[in-house]
């Protein structure tokens, strides 16, 4: 009798029509293809030479133009203007500047289900695997020629079983969790590798949580990062989209590389110091360090509960930004926009002197919104700290929590948010 089938495992079989297991190269059927405005100016140059004529199903393709939105040359206008001609041309789904971040869109409009196969030629496109999908980032060539066919070329992946348990303290967030795991893993701990979600904490998870998680899985180097779907997932997407979830589980004996057990119970607020996301230490070891810029968004913290969770503390500890810090707010998508503008949330954070931007990627890449000065320290609640990641090379990015963020910005320096409970 052959060994049971993790998720990977069964979501790439339904996928190539046969059995595969880890370590099998298969031709897999896409269920949706991401581009944006970094990658798919590239894919539709790729299309063209490969003889494209049309979009094998433009209904399985969407374009977002988020990491330079809004466009801050020429040259990247150009590049937005190359998508939306190519969109137009053949009926392809697209995001203009200001629609956000693609992967969160992708899940906000119920684009991504349990069991799908999700290609992007966006390293984070990762994120999606929170609802139970097997989701990943490829290259351009690759989005090229599954907008021609509708297939993609895949080895299948072993799998890392993480097994999560304990319940984990108050201030423990989410952002606590993943760079805790990014830091066990190390930054090349996963390579090509699914890391596969279970235990009995999964469910004290909530889904914009396990976003966060499945997201920073990739600076370990992971190929996918899946959560099987649960109650809460279909609760998520009840209304945003029609089909119904139907969640792809392991089986038993399943082979996994290996087993690593978060206990949720030994975590601590944690904070990524330059010039990587696995340089991680406890906050406690950081706290004075001066910081001058503070960036709440992305697609790892900017989020409805991300912005609330920031605000509640900006507020306790005074409702003001410190002197000489630059609090900078780029929600990741127009919906998240929108809930923020109607329940208030901006026009507080805007009257504590934040500058908002324009929904997207933001100043996460450095590609567009705010850029900081020469020599400053950022606290971000961004996924990556590179040396010139946010357009600088003289910056020290450092990566926390919201709520950590959020102490920075009303304090000038690292501060565990707790002072302000």
């Amino acid at each position: 009798m052959s060994a049971g089938r993790t998720i990977s495992e069964k979501i790439l079989a339904e996928h190539a029509h046969r059995d595969v297991r880890a370590g099998d190269v298969v031709v897999c059927d896409v269920d949706l293809v991401i581009g944006t405005d970094a990658s798919a100016p590239m894919a539709i140059d790729y299309f063209e030479k490969m003889g494209g004529e049309r979009v094998w199903d433009a209904s399985r393709v969407m374009f977002a133009l988020d990491h330079y939105a809004p466009p801050s040359s020429a040259k990247t206008a150009a590049f937005h203007d190359r998508v939306r001609t190519f969109a137009r041309q053949h009926g392809v789904e697209l995001h203009d500047v200001g629609a956000g971040i693609s992967h969160q869109i992708a899940v906000e409009r119920g684009r991504v289900l349990a069991g799908d196969l999700i290609i992007g030629a966006d390293s984070h496109t990762v994120t999606a695997g929170a609802l139970g999908a097997f989701a990943t980032g490829v290259g351009s060539s690759d989005i090229a020629a599954a907008m021609l066919t509708g297939k993609v070329w895949l080895r299948v992946p072993e799998t890392i079983e993480i097994e999560i348990v304990g319940e984990r303290r108050q201030d423990v967030t989410a952002k606590d969790v993943a760079l805790s795991l990014v830091a066990e893993l190390g930054p090349e701990g996963a390579n090509y590798q699914t890391l596969e979600f279970h235990g009995d904490a999964l469910g004290a998870l909530t889904v914009e949580e396990r976003l966060v998680v499945s997201n920073l899985a990739v600076e370990s180097g992971a190929k996918a990062a899946i959560f099987a779907a649960d109650d809460a997932t279909a609760s998520y997407l009840a209304n945003r989209t029609a089909r119904r979830v139907v969640p792809v589980i392991a089986d038993e004996g399943a082979r996994y590389v290996r087993t690593i057990v978060l206990d949720l119970a030994q975590l601590e607020p944690v904070v990524a110091m330059p010039h990587a996301p696995d340089n991680v230490v406890a906050l406690d070891k950081a706290l004075g360090t001066p910081i001058h810029m503070v960036f709440l968004g992305t697609c790892t913290g900017g989020r409805v509960s991300d912005f609330h969770s920031a605000l509640a503390v900006l507020e306790r500890a005074g409702g003001r930004v410190a002197p000489g810090v630059q609090l900078v707010v780029t929600p990741a998508s127009r919906e998240v926009y929108l809930r923020l503008l109607d329940d208030g949330t901006l026009g507080k954070l805007a009257g504590m002197g934040a500058v908002i931007t324009t929904p997207g990627c933001g100043a996460c890449c450095g590609t567009s919104g705010a850029i900081p000065g020469d020599g400053t320290n950022v606290l971000s609640t961004a996924n990556r700290n590179f040396k010139a990641r946010m357009g600088n090379a003289t910056a020290s990015i450092y990566l926390a929590s919201p709520e950590a963020c959020a102490a920075a910005a009303a304090t000038g320096r690292i501060t565990d948010p707790a002072a302000f409970v």
